[in-house]
């Protein structure tokens, strides 16, 4: 396997029942590497990735799959869980007014410094997400673990003016909760060096 691919043995041996634990956990370990990089991966890995993703029944199935393997793979699928949060408010007009007045008010949190865009649009929060893909990708499984809670924080820093302005928004302190309770499962000792 390189970098930026699958072994193909051994995504042909799971989608057909005959791989055994250790080579699904070493699977589930290359996937997590690419999962963050889907976007500029090589026809032949995008290809087996589209393969094993529609054998495990899509996109959900293969977070939850990635959430059965200790480690980078744990850690990717819960990241994403909150990747996906931020993206979906990231344009919402109460989230954006929330983070403008809290910026205004107390400045950037401590954990997010450095990855806030200076300004505050309908892309900062978008681009919080990006920020935690592109350290799931380059660094080490730590720094997105912190930059992910660093995020839930400032989420739940958030709720209460955000669900003022948009009560739409009414159950994002039980989906943040949950975000919560799974990175926080995500121990240090269980994604060092992995």
């Amino acid at each position: 396997m390189t970098a930026a691919n699958l072994d193909r043995k051994l995504v042909d041996a799971f989608t057909s029942g005959k791989l055994d634990h250790s080579g699904e956990a070493a699977l589930a370990g290359q996937v997590a590497r690419l999962v963050p990089t889907h976007w500029m991966l090589p026809n032949s890995a995008a290809a087996a990735l589209s393969k094993l993703t529609k054998h495990l029944g899509g996109p959900a199935a293969l977070e939850a799959w990635l959430d059965g393997h200790p480690g980078r793979p744990r850690l990717v699928a819960r990241s994403y869980r909150l990747i996906g949060l931020l993206d979906r408010l990231s344009d919402r007009r109460a989230v954006v007014t929330a983070l403008a007045e809290m910026r205004a008010a107390a400045g950037d949190p401590p954990g997010l410094r450095g990855y806030l865009m200076p300004a505050t649009t309908g892309e900062t929060l978008a681009s919080l997400a990006q920020q935690i893909e592109s350290i799931l990708a380059d660094h080490p499984a730590e720094d997105a673990l912190r930059l992910a809670q660093a995020n839930v924080d400032l989420l739940q820093r958030l709720a209460p003016r955000v669900q003022e302005l948009d009560p739409d928004l009414s159950g994002l302190d039980d989906e943040l909760a949950e975000i919560r309770r799974s990175l926080a499962k995500t121990s240090i000792q269980e994604i060092g060096g992995r």
